[in-house]
């Protein structure tokens, strides 16, 4: 197969004034590896933090939860806001409220002022990450080159996540609790004048207003189920009114929100997304790899801590395995997607995920750290590999024109994937570990049901009683919680499974325009020398052009955005067509599984 380097000669020229792609991948990479490390950084200082100011436990859960609640929220909210207004000013607006928030945060005082920047953090990384992963979509419009970046992008946000804990650890244990937001300041202030200098402006269709009210709306319908998710992963009942509550009116709205986004001529959201296989099933995905991983990492967290006693910082060192093997999945995650197809990467990253669940469950109440090394090696592996191939698929269905709104899409799909993933694995360990605490030798009933609710509370009532009854409940909360965290590890391996039958949805083979820009142009050309009016493509037309400016030309347009999928078929006339784009014609280049004995076409 030759392929002419006329496309990706233009692709550069169009995105951002002749930028380097991958320079700019650099710097969306370091806008999300800020991004994900606030998500965990704080946890390791929340003892050192208490300490200092003293919150209620009301307020303790709102500091931790505030930054991924807000950004949750908000993540469809400045997606579709980039897409018609320009996704770098987004972004580079995040980067300055990102930088502001961590300043008052790591010089906060009281309480609510660190709750208010905790907030603020949140509504910059709702700018920042739906932005980072609609910009790779605009700047590589080969699939190939979009597939190594996004890579790169999948592994830089698992080093993130899971490097935030050792950099806590170690900053809390050398200075102070406020230093875990301060590193942003500097960072931020590199990156900024960068991002001006190298990031290419790009938005979408800007037809008719922008719908305020339903962004409103899903924001407040994505709070609200995040909201009650996490009730029930903190042990609180479904049916209770703090937790049916805010998911029962979440639901409404987001049911709604759908509703007007149908009926709607200039949606915020193309729900006819969802009518492709591909792109639902690889959300679908998403939810699942998001759901297994975060709640697997937190009881994974506890067990090393409370069962085995390891430090915080020896606890972040532990789980560096995990993120070594996020690393080599994003690495090499294109190479293997172009061999083995969406279809296969996808279920066998699944499969691999959950044998090293299964492994897992070998561990006991004493360490073994080679089984512990090779279970999170292949864990972090199969996980990486899935999100990687979720991710590409997902976006690479979605038009260049919607790529905030379909990142959004897929960053909200993370969001609450890692809170059922809490509230669910959560919710079953909570079952499997309190049983073994009701009738414990010598220990009143009342100690009992306030050592059930955590294994952490258990070590503090068994203290209170000493003696051979404290011995008692003590080994007894270790024995309970190691069996509760192989109930977990089983029911995460069914979901896994269950994630690799739905994979069998996803397309066999990946699909590459061949030299898209130069069948842009001829289709182009042979339209207007046939007929005066421009065609409008069909509802299967995934490859309508993005509107790409070079950086600071001040709204002007500039060339066209290669689609990531298109097709041929028949064209219906339209009765605007300064409104309406031409197709790329469906010119492909399918990349066989090896070994599938089919010759490319």
């Amino acid at each position: 197969m030759t392929r002419t380097n006329t496309a990706r000669a233009r692709s550069r020229t169009a995105v951002g004034g002749g930028a380097n792609r991958w320079a700019v991948l650099v710097v969306l990479c370091v806008s999300l590896l800020l991004v994900a490390l606030d998500a965990t950084i704080l946890h390791v200082a929340v003892p050192s933090l208490t300490e200092d100011l003293r919150p209620s436990s009301t307020a303790l859960l709102w500091i931790v939860d505030a930054y991924p609640l807000v950004c949750a929220s908000l993540l469809i909210l400045f997606g579709t806001l980039g897409d018609r207004v320009g996704r770098r000013r987004i972004l580079l607006l995040g980067y300055a409220l990102f930088g502001i928030a961590s300043a008052v945060a790591a010089l906060a005082t009281d309480a609510a002022v660190l709750i208010g920047a905790r907030a603020l953090l949140g509504v910059g990384g709702a700018m920042i990450m739906p932005a980072t992963l609609s910009l790779i979509r605009t700047v590589f419009p080969d699939r190939r080159e979009r597939a190594t970046a996004i890579g790169i992008w999948t592994a830089t946000a698992a080093i993130g996540a899971a490097t935030g804990p050792v950099l806590g650890g170690f900053l809390v244990e050398n200075y102070w609790w406020g230093s875990v937001f301060l590193i942003n300041i500097p960072l931020m202030a590199l990156i900024l004048p960068l991002g001006r200098r190298l990031l290419p402006e790009s938005r979408g269709a800007a037809d008719g207003p922008w719908d305020v009210l339903g962004a409103l709306m899903a924001a407040a319908g994505v709070l609200l189920c995040v909201l009650g998710v996490k009730h029930v992963g903190a042990g609180g009942s479904p049916l209770s009114l703090t937790a049916a509550g805010p998911l029962v009116t979440g639901i409404a709205l987001l049911v709604l929100f759908v509703r007007r986004q149908k009926r709607r001529p200039h949606p915020l959201i193309d729900m006819r997304l969802f009518s492709r296989a591909a792109f639902t099933t690889s959300v679908g995905c998403i939810v699942i790899g998001m759901l297994a991983l975060v709640g697997l990492e937190l009881i994974a967290v506890q067990y090393l801590q409370l069962v085995l006693g390891l430090s915080p910082l020896e606890t972040g060192l532990r789980l560096l395995p995990l993120t070594f093997a996020a690393m080599a999945a994003g690495a090499t995650g294109s190479y293997t997607l172009r061999r083995i197809g969406p279809r296969r990467m996808v279920g066998w990253g699944f499969l691999l995920t959950a044998s090293a669940v299964l492994l897992l469950t070998l561990m006991g109440q004493h360490d073994r750290p080679a089984l512990l090394t090779v279970g999170f090696v292949l864990l972090g592996f199969g996980l990486q590999t899935t999100l990687f191939s979720a991710y590409e698929s997902m976006l690479s269905e979605a038009p260049q024109r919607s790529a905030g709104g379909a990142a959004a899409i897929g960053e909200t799909s993370y969001q609450l994937g890692a809170g059922m993933g809490i509230a669910l694995l959560g919710s079953v360990m909570n079952a499997a570990y309190a049983p073994g605490l009701a009738s414990v030798p010598g220990v009143p009933a009342e100690a009992s049901r306030a050592a059930a609710n955590s294994l952490g509370e258990a070590y503090k009532v068994a203290d209170q009683l000493g003696g051979t009854a404290g011995e008692a409940l003590h080994q007894a909360a270790r024995h309970s919680f190691v069996t509760g965290l192989h109930v977990t590890l089983c029911v995460s391996a069914v979901l896994l499974l269950l994630g690799a039958l739905m994979a069998r949805r996803l397309p066999e083979v990946m699909e590459c325009p061949v030299d898209p820009e130069e069948a842009f142009d001829a289709l182009a050309s042979e339209r207007a020398a046939s007929a005066p009016e421009a065609l409008e493509a069909p509802e299967r037309d995934a490859g309508l052009r993005d509107v790409t400016e070079p950086t600071g030309s001040a709204g002007t347009p500039g060339a066209a955005g290669t689609p990531g999928t298109a097709s041929a078929g028949p064209a219906e006339r339209s009765d605007s067509p300064e409104a309406v784009e031409p197709r790329v014609p469906g010119t492909r280049e399918a990349i066989e599984p090896a070994g599938s004995g089919r010759q490319a076409h």
